[in-house]
């Protein structure tokens, strides 16, 4: 759990991501990275002597027209004293009944973040915080590239000038298995939402290429971010 703590630190800091007053939403899915991220932004809370808020907010789609059961959540939130916040929507029923989309994923996440923008901007959030991880930018990344023909990915920090709101990732400088290493240790309550798409998606594949590259070319994901971090505008250190 230390080595996560050190990684969420280090980003907090090298990248300006906290500060006195702040009010953090934090997305909780279900999934490892969300709750790692939750639990690590309570305990930084004191290791930083930052005075900042902490909510939990879940966007829930609906999938089948079935709420999700968030409740083990919940509880969790109880337990380490932090608000959560259930947010119902149609987001199922639209890509997969009303849509229809044959790729499903990218929509979903559209519509599910501008559900957390918009909550977080209606009742006064500074900050909102997602659990990206050092794989998924590096698999973002790689997504950019051979799906569409371009080098970027998603900024560590971003401000939504339209909603008064910056966007955070805390566990960008956290590999995947240190993240699912720790949440087994702790007991988290992970769960998935019930997607139909799961485990067949363009994420997936570039998941498994990744670890392909990194079996044929040891280290080959940590100099994929090495490049990104010294070549990517946003994500060099202003």
């Amino acid at each position: 759990m230390q080595k996560i703590l050190g990684y969420l630190r280090k980003a907090v800091q090298q990248y300006h991501m906290l500060d006195d007053g702040d009010r953090v939403a934090v997305g909780v899915s279900g999934g490892k990275d969300s709750l790692i991220l939750l639990w690590g932004l309570v305990r930084l809370r004191d290791i930083l002597e930052i005075n900042y808020e902490i909510s939990a907010v879940s966007v829930d789609p609906c999938f089948d027209g079935i709420a999700a059961d968030f409740s083990g959540i919940t509880e969790y939130c109880k337990k380490i004293g932090v608000e959560h916040k259930i947010i119902p929507t149609h987001i199922g029923e639209i890509v997969f009944d009303i849509r229809k989309e044959k790729s499903p994923c990218s929509l979903c996440a559209r519509m599910r973040r501008g559900a957390l923008n918009n909550f977080a901007a209606d009742n006064n959030f500074t900050k909102l915080a997602l659990g990206h991880n050092l794989d998924d930018s590096v698999e973002t990344f790689l997504m950019n590239l051979l799906t569409e023909g371009r080098i970027g990915c998603y900024s560590p920090v971003t401000l939504l000038d339209d909603k008064k709101l910056t966007l955070i990732r805390p566990l960008v400088l956290a590999p995947e298995k240190d993240i699912r290493r720790a949440a087994k240790k702790l007991e988290l309550p992970v769960f998935k939402l019930n997607c139909k798409a799961d485990g067949h998606t363009n994420r997936q594949h570039t998941k498994e290429l990744t670890a392909f590259l990194e079996k044929e070319n040891h280290g080959s994901k940590m100099r994929i971010f090495g490049a990104m971090q010294r070549d990517l505008d946003d994500w060099q250190i202003k």
